[in-house]
């Protein structure tokens, strides 16, 4: 697998993420304060736990828990475009 490979997949990976990311949100905004007995919240919960604990992690104390999955999306918006640039960068190096 070349470089541009790699980078494609980690692009893929990092779109799941954030999909599962918005659909959780959607699903916490959609059950109008229901969320936590909501079997698809917590279903997005266990697929979007290890991100968003890397991401309380990363982040300083002074960050609310409740904002903690919205920074970890935003991290990943910030990871997918560098991810864009790395690809496009190995097209034109490849052409």
């Amino acid at each position: 697998m070349g470089e541009g490979s790699v980078v494609i997949v980690l692009k893929g990976l990092v779109e799941v993420a954030a999909m599962l990311l918005l659909a959780r949100g959607a699903v916490r905004v959609l059950s109008l304060g229901r969320h936590a007995a909501n079997p698809v919240y917590r279903l997005l919960g266990i697929a979007t736990g290890p991100l968003v604990r890397l991401t309380r992690r990363l982040t300083p104390a002074i960050v609310d828990d409740g904002h903690v999955p919205l920074v970890a999306f935003l991290l990943l918006v910030w990871l997918w475009f560098g991810l864009v640039v790395m690809k496009l960068a190995a097209i034109q190096g490849a052409g």
